[in-house]
């Protein structure tokens, strides 16, 4: 239907990324999405797994879903029934081809969740003009994952295809709850990275325009996420205030002494309190408090400075209000970097390609992603990593409801991708790669 030319190609990747755009879902409860992304795998000939099979249970982060009502939409919305009961309660899926030929394991991860956004339903916004909007509502594609799984699609279809050419084994993860970095750590515990040689992964856009290559992210920031539950005593606010404990005034106190950490001489920290809820009535002392808050790092040490000092201003605050405290983690990821030598082969291996006008050996990266924990842990077996960026011009900033991105890129990101891999093999079969022997 599509044909194998990069027009057939790129048309295959819209619709596929339109698609997952139009049924967005959010961390752990992209059901629909992995139901779709492991029927075509399956289809291609992939050994293919997922919930237990695929993560660790006891390792997730931040999960609060209601299962039955987010498989039930999934089915209405076009999950095969059959992959909702394989798959159990978790979502994502990690697809396996075995060439029967020595040389290294490659693995490229794909993450597939969507944002907690409602997506702008105006004249202007091209997925609304031309039909592909959000139908969830407070769930929107906003951080081009829905271009990151169908660029994982259309490869998987060319290693397929060309698999008698190519060396070693390939692991495609589809990961899931990539945002609030929640998802990663278990697919690491999942073991499904522990002999892998080389570890891939990309992001589009990231502030670069359309034709802009970085061959690796540096410096990614290590991120906690938590929430912190204040529970106090309700009292009549007229009546016996003194017989109160007032948890909002806790929670308030903690968000204003959290944002006045002082940040670090050696580096990068950040702190954020993003929402916070409390209180049950005009005249009632507020008996409840939660807060949902961010820290960063930019090395180990940093984020545990922001992290530690975050947690004594919490109990700072509980203490001062004569209130009870809980931490409760929601997502963590690590510090991580791109291995140079890699990123110089993924920038050599974007020379020639059509539409890339522009190659950055590295970049910066503007936040967090929970891809670290699958770099450090090739990394710590002995195999290399790096984090791509492709660029693609934006109509409005990741996370944002309007956000799109430039469609064309998703081509650029999958033709970078093949030869990637080429150039791999390539090194191994001249003996300058390696694999595990």
């Amino acid at each position: 239907m599509y044909g194998e030319t990069d027009n057939g190609i790129l048309g295959y990747m819209v619709d596929v990324r339109r698609d997952f755009h139009k049924y967005a879902e959010t961390a752990w409860c992209e059901f629909r999405t992995t139901s779709r992304i492991a029927s075509q795998l399956v289809g291609m000939g992939y050994k293919v797994l997922t919930g237990e099979e695929f993560i660790k249970q006891e390792h997730i982060l931040g999960r609060n879903i209601d299962e039955a009502a987010e498989k039930s939409r999934a089915l209405l919305q076009g999950a095969e029934k059959a992959w909702l009961d394989r798959m159990g309660s978790y979502t994502g899926c990690m697809a396996i081809l075995d060439t029967g030929r020595p040389g290294p394991v490659k693995a490229l991860r794909f993450d597939i969740d969507c944002n907690d956004v409602n997506e702008d339903l105006s004249a202007g916004h091209r997925p609304y003009d031309e039909g592909f909007s959000s139908v969830n509502p407070g769930s929107m594609h906003a951080c081009a994952h829905d271009g990151h799984a169908a660029v994982g699609l259309a490869l998987a279809m060319w290693l397929k295809k060309n698999e008698s050419e190519l060396t070693g084994s390939f692991k495609l993860i589809f990961q899931p709850a990539e945002e609030g970095v929640r998802g990663g750590y278990a697919v690491v515990k999942g073991e499904n990275v522990d002999d892998v040689d080389y570890f891939l992964s990309l992001h589009l856009g990231l502030g670069y325009p359309t034709g802009t290559i970085v061959g690796g992210v540096t410096d990614f920031l290590g991120s906690s996420k938590f929430d912190l539950v204040y529970k106090g005593v309700g009292a009549h606010a007229g009546g016996e205030p003194n017989a109160g404990r007032n948890a909002l005034l806790a929670g308030a106190t903690a968000a204003l002494g959290l944002h006045a950490i002082p940040p670090h001489r050696d580096g990068i920290t950040r702190i954020n309190v993003g929402v916070m809820k409390a209180g049950e009535g005009r005249n009632v002392v507020p008996s409840m408090a939660e807060l949902k808050v961010e820290t960063r790092g930019e090395t180990r040490q940093l984020a545990q400075y922001v992290f530690e000092r975050a947690m004594e201003v919490a109990k700072g605050a509980a203490v001062m209000y004569g209130v009870e405290v809980e931490g409760i983690s929601q997502g963590e990821a690590p510090c991580s970097t791109s291995d140079k030598d890699f990123a110089e082969l993924v920038v050599d291996a974007s020379r020639g390609l059509a539409g890339v006008t522009e190659r950055i050996m590295s970049g910066k990266m503007p936040g967090s992603d929970d891809a670290s924990w699958m770099m450090e842990a090739v990394r710590s077996k002995g195999g290399k990593a790096t984090y791509a960026i492709v660029g693609a011009n934006l109509a409005a900033g990741h996370h944002n409801f309007r956000f799109d991105f430039d469609e064309k890129a998703m081509l650029i990101a999958y033709e970078l991708l093949l030869s990637t891999v080429k150039a791999i093999d390539r090194e191994y079969l001249e003996g300058r790669g390696k694999s595990r022997p």
